[in-house]
């Protein structure tokens, strides 16, 4: 079900404009399909160019994108779902065309500006214009060579935005997150063994499908090699940024701002809150941590398991017999975190 944003809903860029800036995203949006409230242009984004439709960004070589609320045909391009093919117009390339394009633009304006890239390589069909650097001396299979070469194609293009940076000496001035927003949807277990010793991948409530980095650069701010344990998720993006450009985020938002981590300042709360997911795909299912435990419940009518993340990351041992006082907590926890939606009903509501 494709539900979209409302009218009252507030994004990272709506409240990014409180502060003066200009905002641009690209890549996969997926919160509003054509006409509806949920476009990225009537949620905050002065610029947009992508893909609307979550399928259609299954492919990389896509009929048609958006930009801004016009159609563009991508001639050449028939949607294909074979995969290895080579068309005209890779999406991954026009993303990072107008990625560079918005920061060349906005780079030395009077004011600041706020770019999305919300890249879809790698991602369900595994399809890119060349395998290189891994077509020689590289006894892979052909799906891996293709995912490698994916990884190196964002590598590359994040490489040239970081170049365009220094170019217009507003490096040290531009703060960039980057992450993923799942685990791995395959592992390549014994040849890059994408989630290491984590359990499950993509769509899982295990750290596998959940836990994943966020690379933060901001040179002269953030020393280079500087590790982090501290714990923190996507609720804290839009009140970190807040924090970043001087305006207060919204009252109701679940996070909190995660800044002093960045600079390495003691922020002991980020170790010891609950944090709380839920997952409504082939069922619902809902995990919850606090501290060094980790709750999951695969079903609603499931028992809770219980798992202790310093001792066992890969979340092989249930520990519930054991610690009935902390699946009282979590079950608990659990029941009275979320807000019964008419667009995702559950059979707890």
């Amino acid at each position: 079900m494709r539900v979209p944003l409302t009218e009252d809903d507030v994004t990272v860029a709506r409240v990014l404009k409180q502060a003066g800036y200009v905002t641009g995203i690209t890549g996969k949006w997926g919160l509003g399909e054509p006409g509806t409230t949920g476009v990225p242009n009537r949620q905050g984004f002065d610029e947009w160019l992508g893909l609307l439709n979550q399928r259609r960004a299954h492919s990389h070589y896509p009929e048609y994108i958006w930009h801004n609320q016009e159609k563009l045909v991508l001639e050449g391009n028939t949607g294909t779902r074979e995969d290895f093919v080579t068309e005209k117009h890779h999406a991954h390339d026009l993303f990072t065309d107008f990625a560079l394009d918005f920061i060349q633009r906005h780079g030395r304006g009077d004011a600041p500006f706020f770019l999305y890239v919300a890249y879809t390589v790698p991602h369900d069909r595994f399809q890119i214009p060349e395998l290189e650097p891994y077509t020689r001396d590289t006894d892979w299979p052909r799906q891996a060579k293709v995912y490698a070469s994916m990884l190196t194609r964002a590598d590359r293009d994040m490489g040239r935005m970081f170049t365009l940076l220094q170019q217009l000496d507003i490096d040290r001035q531009t703060i960039v997150f980057f992450c993923s927003d799942n685990g791995a949807a395959h592992r390549y277990d014994g040849l890059f063994d994408s989630s290491g010793p984590l359990r499950g991948r993509k769509r899982d409530l295990y750290e596998g499908g959940l836990r994943t980095v966020m690379v933060v650069r901001w040179p002269g701010r953030i020393q280079p090699d500087t590790v982090s344990d501290d714990i923190w998720y996507f609720a804290d993006v839009l009140p970190t940024f807040a924090e970043l450009a001087g305006v207060a985020p919204p009252e109701t938002v679940d996070g909190i701002s995660v800044l002093p981590s960045l600079l390495s300042q003691p922020q002991p709360e980020l170790r010891t809150r609950p944090l709380y997911w839920e997952f409504h795909e082939r069922g619902f299912r809902q995990a919850a941590r606090k501290g060094d435990w980790k709750a999951v419940r695969r079903a609603p009518d499931a028992p809770l398991e219980l798992y202790c993340l310093a001792r066992d990351v890969g979340e092989q041992e249930n520990l519930a017999d054991q610690h009935p006082e902390q699946v009282a907590w979590f079950d608990h926890y659990l029941r009275q975190s979320r807000t019964p939606s008419p667009n995702w009903p559950t059979p707890i509501d």
